[in-house]
């Protein structure tokens, strides 16, 4: 476990690029954290870290966004509205699972359907910041 001060928006940012600096296909990173914590702005700065100043939008309404990432996909999905675990099934995410990148929002949705393997991303307000709590993926350097 590694807890991140993250103080500003900045901070968030530049912690999604490093994430995404270490990304393969198949990886799962499981963003957790209450409403405005800062989910879609780490999940924009990991994005954009490899794609440039492109618009990165929450997938709130959409569920799913998915990108180019190099040779493989990247689904950033935001699973709020999710009714019940088996709907990930019509949306192709457990079929992405194994190949594409992926970024969940609001894993808690998906049950025992989200692999115990991915990377745990918490966001948690500490006065005007954040702190970034990761679990996961021992040994290697986030």
């Amino acid at each position: 476990m590694t807890a991140i001060a993250l103080k500003s928006d900045s901070d968030t940012l530049a912690l999604g690029a490093r994430l995404g600096s270490v990304l393969r296909a198949g990886d799962i990173v499981r963003l957790t954290g209450d409403l405005g914590a800062g989910k879609t702005t780490l999940a924009r700065g990991l994005i954009q870290s490899r794609l440039g100043e492109i618009d990165v939008p929450s997938p709130t309404y959409t569920l799913v966004q998915t990108y180019e990432w190099g040779d493989q996909e990247l689904w950033h999905c935001d699973l709020y509205r999710l009714e019940q675990p088996d709907d990930a099934y019509e949306l192709g995410l457990i079929d992405a699972m194994g190949e594409a990148i992926l970024l969940l929002e609001w894993p808690d949705r998906l049950g025992s359907l989200c692999p115990a393997d991915a990377l745990s991303v918490d966001l948690a307000f500490d006065g005007p910041g954040r702190i970034a709590t990761l679990r996961g993926w021992e040994g290697r350097h986030v």
